[in-house]
């Protein structure tokens, strides 16, 4: 849980704090993937430089650092270890909701204020497993009684539930309201409660223990988030998961091109008298990459700039371009580690390697299917048949 800690050294960069949290992470990633264990070490080391913070103003005890810089962070992170980049991550996305959500809701401002202090860990439950993986549907309200609620919930996902030390809830506003007429409840430790009812045994994003719980919480109504929870998804959290998830995936896709490529220079320095057989698909491979991270910084790029603008986030050409993002870079993961695993060979392939990308493949192929892209696509195939040119 949270710890109270001292202050970030004022002239440390996000990106150095970042970078030695990540070699932290680094030590553990084989074990926490090995064992689907959460990355605990990794998470102190994120507490210990305050990352947990870095979207939080500075007036509220936060490093107040600009989105790009939370980004860049992740594919720091995801270089290293994917677990760790997807728990940052997630939490910077419940973190973003609540900064840019809560600011007509005083009630907000001391649980921001203690999330800073204490680097809290956020967590978040929108799946629900009456309605799969559509996240703008609950089955589950919001039962007000005076100035308290009570919320239960069948959560066929809550990653990192049991370390988290909130929990961002979706439900519908009301007993009576319909499906998609949902509120976001803040969800604090002390007032829930979780019951495991499935586990996490995967393929790849092991660490990420991504269980299911049935969810009880009891509480003050001041917790329930001011504004629909639609418009926020549109606004915050669609561009946010799929900026800061295609950031992290950029990261384990420059750590596999890495290791195609040193497996490379290693045969060239074997055999100084030809080229290797590889070293022009690691060029090919290289050109991939550096399109991927063209794609990906530019999108984060537009969606910085338009973090101001109502009227274009809610838009359908924006949408579109945060769908075409995560369907994208999550296709060209899947390719780029893969095409580097035939350049490492049996090197690549094995778990004790110096030049091994297996866990870099099994991470990348949960990319595609975290929020299915094709029901993505489907999304998209309908907003173009309906939005005018221009």
């Amino acid at each position: 849980m949270g710890l109270t800690l001292a202050p970030h050294p004022p002239d440390t960069s996000l990106r150095d704090a970042a970078m030695r949290a990540a070699e932290i992470a680094g030590r553990w990633a084989a074990d926490v993937d090995r064992d689907a264990r959460f990355p605990h070490e990794a998470l102190g080391a994120l507490r210990e430089e305050r990352l947990l913070g870095a979207l939080i103003p500075a007036s509220l005890g936060g490093l107040g650092s600009a989105f790009h810089e939370v980004a860049d962070a992740c594919e720091i992170l995801g270089t290293k270890c994917a677990n760790t980049a997807m728990v940052f991550a997630m939490h910077q996305i419940e973190v973003h909701l609540l900064t840019r959500h809560t600011r007509v809701a005083p009630a907000f401002r001391p649980v921001l204020q203690d999330i800073a202090e204490r680097q809290l860990l956020l967590a978040s439950a929108t799946t629900e497993r009456e309605v799969g993986g559509d996240i703008r549907a609950s089955r589950c309200a919001v039962e007000r009684d005076g100035n308290t609620f009570r919320l239960e919930k069948d959560a066929s996902v809550i990653s990192y539930g049991e370390m988290a030390d909130a929990v961002l809830v979706t439900a519908r506003r009301a007993p009576d309201a319909a499906e998609n007429d949902q509120v976001l409840v803040y969800a604090p430790r002390e007032a829930l409660t979780l019951e495991l009812t499935s586990g996490w045994d995967t393929l790849g994003f092991r660490g990420t223990c991504s269980s299911g719980y049935r969810l009880t919480v009891e509480g003050d109504v001041d917790w329930i988030l001011p504004e629909p929870f639609g418009a926020m998804a549109a606004r915050t959290m669609l561009p946010t998961s799929h900026t800061l998830w295609a950031s992290l995936w950029l990261g384990i896709a420059t750590d596999a091109v890495r290791r195609a490529r040193a497996a490379v220079r290693a045969d060239a320095r074997r055999h100084p008298d030809r080229l290797p057989a590889a070293a022009r698909r690691v060029a090919e491979l290289t050109g991939t990459l550096q399109s991927m991270e063209a794609v990906v910084h530019d999108a984060v790029a537009h969606y910085e700039r338009h973090l101001d603008d109502d009227e274009t986030l809610a838009g359908m050409a924006f949408t579109l371009r945060m769908n075409n993002l995560k369907t994208l870079a999550s296709t060209l993961l899947v390719q780029i580690v893969s095409d580097a695993m035939l350049v490492t060979g049996l090197g690549g392939y094995r778990r004790d390697s110096a030049t091994s990308v297996e866990r870099h493949l099994r991470d990348a192929f949960g990319a595609p299917i975290m929020v299915g892209n094709d029901r993505i696509t489907g999304n998209s195939a309908a907003m173009l048949t309906v939005m005018k040119d221009g």
